[in-house]
């Protein structure tokens, strides 16, 4: 049977679209369903603004009337704009173990590009760099961390077959929590403190820390700029972003240093994993999905870092140091045994120099690919 490409028009459609990856991975032991509710409004035109600044195409793969993949097309129009491109990006791609449904995907995605005078297409890549991105190239055996790609080693393969090639990788490094903070790393952190006119900010409550939730994404637009893939946060979407995960989020994970008039100058925040709490509950948080989330997130020995920043002026002062070092004695304060970096950008040296002082050593690597259309 030949294979069929169709556009999701209809909230059925949707439906098949959002929980296709579930049938596709199942026994897939270290794949993570995404949490249900957050996926719906995702990608609800209504709720997530993204779409009024993009083109977009869902696309379903069929055969025999029977859905086997999907992609997610984008022209990111305010991206292309700022860095004066012309390219779309794919993303959600998921296919069975089968390159003529793979192909069919990529030739119809790379079609309606071309017909919208796009020269170039990139990805796995969403909206932002806030969304899954890469296709995981190394480290299969490791646990998946939610809002990361959790795809077969296949799809690396199926990629050179289509001639993609590497835009940029990212890894991950897996950070070992030690017993107590070592000498060296007290030390550059007691310096780091000496004679500087800041005041450190740690939560006990999300009462606390929601006054400090916009201060601190103003400061993430600041120190994301141009960066790959990040597109800065309008007012709107930082409320939708702070309602969309600080139920989940640990306050005293998230630690800030502010100047005396309490304004942000730098932050970290780090998540216990709730990877595993999501698998047992197939993504679903009601009617008990939550409790179970949060229950299993308070047994994990994974702490996971989502998102740290620090103001350009005051870079290469030693804040990075406070920060880790205020995280690390979390950690160790809560018997956390590893730290998983999430995904950092392979050329962002600074960052990968720190986390290496730490011991830690890259564990997984994920690849963003491009082709000219």
């Amino acid at each position: 049977m030949s294979i069929d490409i169709r556009e999701v028009k209809t909230n059925a459609d949707l439906r098949k679209f959002i929980y296709l990856p579930a049938k596709i991975h199942k026994g897939h032991s270290n794949w993570v369903p995404p949490i249900y509710d957050d996926e719906f409004n995702f990608f609800n035109k209504k709720k997530n603004k993204s779409f009024e600044y993009c083109d977009t195409i869902l696309l379903l793969a069929y055969k025999n009337n029977v859905a086997i993949g999907r992609i997610m097309g984008i022209i990111h129009k305010k991206y292309n704009e700022i860095h004066n491109e012309n390219n779309a990006r794919f993303s959600f791609l998921e296919t069975y173990e089968d390159i003529e449904i793979f192909n069919a995907l990529l030739d119809y995605l790379e079609k309606w590009a071309k017909n919208r005078n796009c020269t170039k297409i990139v990805g796995p890549l969403g909206f932002s760099d806030k969304d899954p991105q890469g296709f995981m190239t190394e480290g299969f055996e490791e646990p998946i961390v939610i809002s990361s790609n959790g795809n077969f080693p296949f799809m690396p393969d199926f990629m050179k077959t289509k001639n993609y090639e590497k835009e940029v990788d990212l890894v991950v490094y897996k950070i070992p929590v030690p017993n107590e903070i070592p000498p060296f790393y007290q030390a550059i952190y007691n310096r780091a403190l000496k004679g500087k006119d800041i005041e450190i900010i740690e939560f006990n409550s999300r009462k606390q820390l929601k006054p400090f939730i916009k201060p601190i994404l103003h400061l993430l637009n600041e120190t994301f700029e141009g960066i790959y893939g990040f597109v800065p946060f309008e007012e709107h979407e930082m409320n939708e972003y702070a309602n969309r995960y600080i139920y989940l989020l640990d306050p005293q994970f998230i630690k800030v240093v502010a100047t005396p008039d309490k304004k942000p100058i730098g932050f970290i925040i780090a998540m216990p994993d709730i990877s595993q709490g999501v698998i047992k509950t197939k993504g679903r948080l009601l009617p008990f999905g939550f409790f179970r989330i949060i229950a299993l997130q308070k047994k994990t020995k994974q702490l996971t870092l989502l998102l740290g920043g620090i103001k350009k002026q005051f870079r290469g002062q030693g804040l990075d140091v406070i920060l880790g070092k205020l995280t690390l004695e979390s950690a160790i304060k809560r018997g956390f045994e590893f730290v998983d970096s999430h995904l950092e950008l392979e050329n962002n040296t600074n960052v990968r120099k720190e986390m290496e002082k730490m011991g830690g050593v890259v564990y997984k690597r994920y690849r963003i690919y491009q082709k000219n259309i």
